[in-house]
């Protein structure tokens, strides 16, 4: 019998022009991180503030969201409550085109 397979969301994204980290950072600890992990389908949410490229350099992105779900159906049914739409609706607000790459375990 094999092992249930999990899902795996990574989100890379930089803010954009006029929205300060301050002003991110505040949205994010305060309302975005509280919400996604109070999901059912989600058991783990961080985000994660990108540093540097091992080896040197910039990193192309600010941030970094990993979401891990349970239940990939479930979770997109979570993502359509008023709150969460709300609070995307907010987040696209301060960002610049997001990158979503949906991994499973192996």
């Amino acid at each position: 019998m094999t092992a249930p397979t999990s899902t795996t969301i990574i989100v890379l994204f930089n803010l954009k022009p006029g929205i300060s980290i301050a002003e991110y950072e505040k949205f994010a600890r305060e309302h975005d991180i509280p919400a996604v992990n109070g999901l059912p389908s989600v058991v783990g949410y961080e985000i994660l503030k990108a540093q540097a490229v091992q080896g040197g350099g910039a990193s192309p992105y600010q941030y970094i969201e990993i979401v891990r779900v349970t239940d990939m159906k479930q979770f997109e049914e979570n993502m359509k409550s008023p709150v969460i739409q709300e609070l995307f609706d907010t987040f696209l607000t301060m960002v610049e085109s997001p990158q979503s790459i949906v991994c499973q375990d192996l």
